[in-house]
């Protein structure tokens, strides 16, 4: 193991076991400063790289640095991002640092920067409408920030090809951390009840993790149940905020977890123009149990809308199909993505692991129904049940005001004032439960349409890369992602957690590799 890499294991091994102790309580939560001290020393006199991937191991366990009593909630991956950016922007001669700028202004071939650009230019301009001026800003700032990181990825994968699969490989250990972690809170439902649960995780983990103001939110809100008369099961979330960025986080991970778990049947040569079937023969790497690990854990998130935009992957996958169909791919990459393909019916199955699961008796009570999965599921088409009538009197209220504002909104993080909140809400997550309203609701309909360009430039991307592309791992990572981010992307339709950080900051480092380098189609 090379001298570098050592100590990014060390740091990061130092990093996560000590905002995991102070997280349970174990240590005092002053003791974030100085273990966020160490990781800023290590990322200020490492190389570049290696600063780049200790942030991306680390997205899951950013916490809030408890400055003053009042001001706990400044999280340190929004410090570690800056700081990052700007040793990537000034590292080398002011030429370069000149040239990279002007690169970045570049929009003939760089259609992506350009649409960037207008829509961050939209969200200031909503400024002007926003009744909170304060909040705007604030939101402008907080997008602004956690985007630096995607920046430097790209730049990074562009200069080094290698650092493009160490950046894959190095997703999968935070994917696999906080996995495992949500399988420990399942476990713990088994050993205390409801209210030694909520003292633990909300008292204890979330305000250690996220600050006073969020474990208060999160304790008034209360999402991390699934309610049926009397009887409730847990809607993990494992040390996330809530059981909706939770999946999402998942979701962007699996390409990963997908590309390092399955590349060496890809990579045998045997296989090289062989069919599915001999595919399907050859066993992968242990780390393949991972793959059902994940899938399980989002489904005992238990949001619904995550598991709705699953049965949406099944038909992102046919007009995938028929567009390689259409365009020509080559035999074997059609055959990569359906094997990639198949494990979506992994996820199926797990429901029938899932549901002994929601009916055993959590928190020391036990349940006189056990169709309580049954009954979940069920309620995802049933327009009278109160969250999703909820939801549809929102999206009307959204509409409206859409109509009435449709060029700028009501400005950016000011989505309260449309269903009549206090604005203090946009801090508890009021929002129009589906992305693209709530876009269209707060910067306007030319801000949406932007934005839609932006994710159908993401994915031709990811489509070029995944036909031009013939390292076994990447291929299997870009394929892989031209699934699951077509299944977030559905999920969004009835959320908006992509706009939590961790879910972002790795949105942001996925789109990084995307568009590093879009290649000319072949094969």
């Amino acid at each position: 193991m090379k001298k570098g890499n050592l100590r990014l294991n060390i740091i990061f091994a130092i990093h996560t076991v000590g905002v995991l102790a102070v997280a349970f309580s174990y240590l005092p939560r002053w003791f974030i400063l100085p273990l966020a001290g160490i990781a800023l020393l290590f990322c200020l006199f490492t190389s570049l790289e290696n600063a780049t991937l200790f942030f991306i191991r680390s997205i899951p366990f950013f916490v809030a640095l408890p400055l003053t009593t009042n001001f706990d909630s400044l999280s340190f991956g929004r410090v570690l991002a800056v700081v990052i950016f700007l040793r990537w922007l000034l590292q080398g001669q002011s030429e370069l640092i000149w040239q990279k700028i002007k690169n970045f202004f570049v929009f003939k071939q760089r259609p992506i920067y350009l649409t960037t650009l207008v829509l961050l230019g939209i969200a200031i301009l909503s400024i002007l409408v926003a009744p909170s001026t304060s909040l705007a800003i604030k939101r402008v700032i907080y997008l602004f920030n956690l985007s630096l990181i995607g920046v430097v990825v790209r730049d990074l994968a562009i200069q080094n090809a290698e650092f493009t699969k160490r950046v894959v490989k190095n997703i999968v250990i935070p994917a696999i951390l906080v996995a495992l972690l949500g399988l420990w809170q399942l476990t713990s439902t088994y050993l205390m009840d409801i209210y030694q649960f909520v003292d633990i995780w909300g008292n204890g983990v979330e305000r250690n993790l996220f600050g006073n103001a969020w474990a208060d939110i999160a304790l008034k809100a209360n999402t991390w149940f699934a309610y049926f008369g009397e009887q409730l099961s847990l809607r993990m979330f494992s040390i996330f905020p809530d059981s909706h960025s939770f999946p999402m986080f998942l979701i962007f991970a699996l390409p990963a977890v997908l590309a390092l778990a399955l590349y060496k049947v890809i990579q045998k040569e045997s296989l090289r123009k062989e069919s599915l079937r001999e595919m399907f023969k050859t066993r992968g790497r242990l780390l393949v149990v991972a793959i059902p690990l994940l899938f399980l854990d989002i489904i005992l998130t238990g949001t619904r809308g995550m598991w709705a935009a699953g049965i949406g992957s099944i038909v992102t996958i046919m007009v995938w199909l028929y567009i390689f169909r259409k365009q020509g791919v080559d035999q074997h990459k059609k055959s990569v993505f359906k094997y990639i393909s198949s494990y979506l019916a992994v996820f199926f199955l797990l429901f029938f692991v899932a549901y002994p699961i929601f009916a055993s008796p959590q928190f020391l009570v036990s349940k006189l129904d056990g169709g309580l999965l049954g009954q979940r599921i069920h309620s995802i088409i049933n327009l009278g049940e109160t969250s999703n009538s909820r939801r549809l009197e929102i999206w009307r209220d959204s509409i409206k005001s859409i109509a009435k504002h449709p060029l700028l909104g009501v400005g950016i993080s000011n989505f309260p004032v449309i269903v009549g909140e206090d604005l203090a809400k946009v801090k508890a997550g009021s929002s129009a439960h589906n992305l693209y309203l709530h876009i269209a609701a707060e910067m306007g309909v030319p801000a949406l349409l932007l934005a839609l360009y932006w994710f159908w430039l993401l994915l031709k991307s990811c489509y070029q890369r995944f036909r031009g592309e013939s390292d076994p791992l990447l291929l299997v990572y870009f394929g892989a992602s031209l699934i699951f981010i077509v299944w977030n992307l559905f999920y969004l339709l009835t959320d908006v957690a992509i706009f939590d950080e961790r879910t972002f900051l790795l949105f942001a480092v996925s789109s990084g590799l995307i568009l590093c380098r879009p290649t000319a189609s072949k094969g």
